[in-house]
């Protein structure tokens, strides 16, 4: 794989994975509106640093002309049914999937900044310009109980082997 393709998985796998991070709070919003009502400002928060994001790099893949990953609709459906139903498990279940999904998003993004490095400034800056937003989110949920004990270790260590899966996905695609 080439050095510049390499960037593109970059965008590509990024893009992708703020959609899923979109459907996943838009979802949790829609349950926590009807069961959890203080679960939605933090969650409404969140969703709106994971617009921006995906702004950010929606816009460096049209600058770029580049095309979006082709497993775009699969994020987004997948994480609309995995907010949706991490929601319907219960607040601590709604932390429990935010907690393990930033977990893993916040090791890949550490290493994209390694391989960016300074192959490419403008994706190495929208990289490290999203990665505070991800670990604020990451720890606001461990500190609502979203921590990997108990049963919960199950559902955290699910969450967390599907992302890891659709960012491979997404990487390969």
């Amino acid at each position: 794989m080439s050095e510049i393709r390499s960037v593109e998985h970059v965008l590509r796998v990024n893009h992708a994975g703020e959609r899923g991070a979109i459907c996943i709070y838009k979802a949790q919003i829609f349950v926590s509106r009807l069961l959890y009502p203080s679960c939605v400002l933090p969650l409404t928060n969140m969703l709106a640093h994971e617009q921006a994001h995906f702004r950010a790099f929606d816009e460096i893949l049209a600058e770029r002309s580049l095309r979006h990953c082709h497993a775009l609709m699969a994020w987004a459906i997948g994480g609309w049914l995995l907010g949706f139903f991490t929601a319907l498990l219960g607040q601590r279940a709604i932390w429990v999937c935010t907690a393990a999904v930033e977990s893993r998003v916040n090791a890949h993004l550490e290493h994209q900044v390694e391989f960016l490095g300074e192959r490419d400034e403008q994706v190495l800056f929208a990289v490290q310009s999203i990665r505070s937003d991800e670990a604020s989110h990451e720890a606001h949920a461990r500190a609502q109980g979203g921590t990997p004990t108990g049963l919960y270790a199950l559902l955290w260590r699910g969450i967390y082997g599907a992302t890891s899966f659709a960012i491979w996905l997404s990487t390969n695609l």
